[in-house]
This record gives C-alpha cells, structure tokens and sequence, in this order.
C-alpha cells in the first residue's frame, strides 16, 4: 500500500524542511503549507529535484486564513499534517507577546478547525521545552510540571492543552515534540539553517568565526558549572525522523501522546563555542552581554518515552556531528539558499 499523503505547515522552514525531506525518504508525498516568511522555496525544490519518484508540493499561504489552509487539505488529499508554521524566538516573544499569540495560538486553531471541517484525524505537533519553564530536576521527562516563563513556551502550551479537548469533541489524535535544541543540518548538505535575523547559538557562533559580528554570550552568572546556560542539542535529522515514527502510531491507530525529544546531556555556551572553534580551526570571537528575559539557566532533556514508544533511535546527536554539519551548510552556504550548491 502506498504511504498515504502529508500536508506540512511550515515545511519550507528549518525543521520542517528536515522532516519533509524524511517523509520523502519513507515514501510519502507532501505537500508543504508556508508564506514563506521564515522559509524558502529554495529548500522545496532541492528536495524536490531530490526526490524526483515523489511529488513534493509548495502551496504559498498564511496559517491564518482559513481558506486557504482548507483549499490545500483538499488538494493534497492528505491523511495527516503536521505543525511547524510557527514563531519561535524566545527573546522575540518578550517584546511582542501578541504576534506570538495570533500566529501560535490562534493561527494553529485555525489548522485544526480545518483539519475538523476536511475530516483529517491525524496531527503531529511541534512544541517545545520552553513549555516546562525553569526546570525543577533535570533531566526533565513528560511528567515534569509545564510552567512556562515566556510568551513562546506559554502559546506552545495553549495549543498542547487544546488538542487534549479536541480530541474529545471531533477524534482528533495527536502526537506533541517538545524539542529541546534543534541544531545541526542535513548531512547529505542539501539542506540547512537559514535564519534572518539568525537566533540559534550554533549558528551565531559559526557565523563569528566566518567574520561576522562577535558571538553575544547572554549571561555567564548563571548557576551553572561556567556560568552559562546550558542546554540539549539534538541534531535537526534525528528530529526529523521521530516526527516519521509519531506519524507512523497515529496511522497504524495509535493513540495520542507527547514526547521529550532531546539527548540528555547538558552542554554549556562556551562548550559550544569551544567545540565550534576546534572544527572550524579559528576563534569564535565573542563578548558577554547581560542575560535574555526568559532564558531557563538548564534545559535538558529525559526522551526515554519516545526510545520505548515509538522506538526513536537518534544517531547523531554528538556536539561534534552537530557542530561538522552546521558548520559544512555554512562555509558551503555563507549566503544560505541564495548560495548555489
């Protein structure tokens, strides 16, 4: 039988382009849903051009309207969707919490009361750590108290608390990702990050020692070994493939749930900037600048539910992989998808 159809939300972003490329490896064909403010057609059509037995679609528009959203579950006949279209800066939802609000909550609402009026009863959720807030033990499992402490991880919770009741009154099912890091590219170099402004520290730290503007280290009086946050890097592709898995429970009947997807290990920043300069062979200049609103001092992930569920085995998530990918899209890519392969 052939694997059934797959509408994605944001599938021209980041990780979303990562998850696309892996449904396309599992045989699906996607249709990706993007206004393309933060993603790139560009990405679409390399793993178009990648996949050429597969039909890789780009439909442009806004998870806002309604109409629009509606008119592209019909077209792809798609069995299931999932969520990526979303804003994600931390520091960005201190400053402008109502954009966050409209474009997480309501936007997404928006998805699901489409997928309600199309008869698809299948959804695959990308949340985040930033739900749980200031850790109380680490590592942090499903079962830890989620009390966000800025306006991204609170939108992301609104939504993980609505499916719950949705499921309830139309059979939605659901599987929620609460990333931890997201960093690092796609080995084969067909895809990778490209962010403007550009917010992940991997990439921040990669662009300084390129020569681009010194690396700001937020904080160094955190109650950590050096001072600095310290946080779980999970490599992009290995994200990547447990939306694969949470897709393949949710079609086989599975029931709903919610997964921790992260490596377990606490790296510090200046681990990182270490690291990224031993593989670039440079410095990563740098300075320290106050700490951010909202930034957790530790964030570091249990993902033994999702290894034992949906047997999710990542494969690369050393901070050396992650770092040598990364580091590989940016020299080969310094202008990101305006740089031709």
């Amino acid at each position: 039988m052939a694997a059934p159809n797959v509408l994605v939300t944001g599938g021209a972003g980041y990780i979303g382009s990562h998850a696309v490329k892996a449904l396309a490896a599992a045989g699906h064909d996607v249709w990706v849903f993007d206004n393309l403010s933060a993603g790139h057609a560009e990405a679409v059509g390399r793993l178009q051009a990648a996949f050429p037995e597969r039909r890789i679609t780009l439909v442009e528009g806004d998870i806002t309207d309604a109409i629009a959203i509606t008119q592209a579950l019909r077209a792809s006949s798609a069995a299931a969707v999932m969520h990526f279209a979303a804003r994600l800066s931390v520091d960005e939802s201190m400053r402008e919490p109502a954009a966050y609000y409209r474009t997480n909550v309501i936007g997404t609402l928006t998805v699901l009361e489409a997928l309600a009026a199309s008869g698809v009863r299948h959804f695959v959720f990308s949340s985040t750590a930033a739900t749980f807030g200031e850790p109380l033990h680490t590592p942090i499992d499903e079962t830890h108290p989620q009390l966000p402490i800025n306006p991204y991880g609170q939108t992301k919770l609104v939504v993980e608390q609505a499916l719950a009741h949705l499921e309830r009154a139309t059979r939605l099912t659901s599987v929620v990702f609460r990333y931890f890091n997201a960093a690092g590219a796609d080995p084969a170099g067909l895809i990778g990050e490209d962010h403007t402004p550009e917010d992940h520290l991997i990439p921040r730290a990669i662009l300084a020692a390129l020569g681009g503007e010194p690396l700001q280290i937020f904080g160094a009086d955190y109650p950590t070994p050096d001072g600095t946050c310290l946080r779980d890097f999970v490599h992009v592709s290995d994200l990547a493939d447990a939306h694969v898995l949470g897709l393949r429970r949710l079609l086989a009947g599975g029931a709903s749930g919610a997964y921790n997807l992260g490596m377990g290990d606490g790296v510090s920043v200046r681990e990182v900037v270490d690291t990224v300069a031993r593989i670039a062979g440079r410095p990563v200049p740098h300075v320290t600048a106050p700490r951010r609103a909202g930034d957790p001092s530790r964030l570091v992930a249990s993902s033994q539910k999702a290894r034992t569920e949906l047997g999710w085995a990542p494969s690369r998530g050393s901070l050396d992989t992650i770092v040598r990918t990364a580091w590989q899209w940016h020299t080969r890519h310094p202008h990101g998808y305006r740089t031709r392969a």
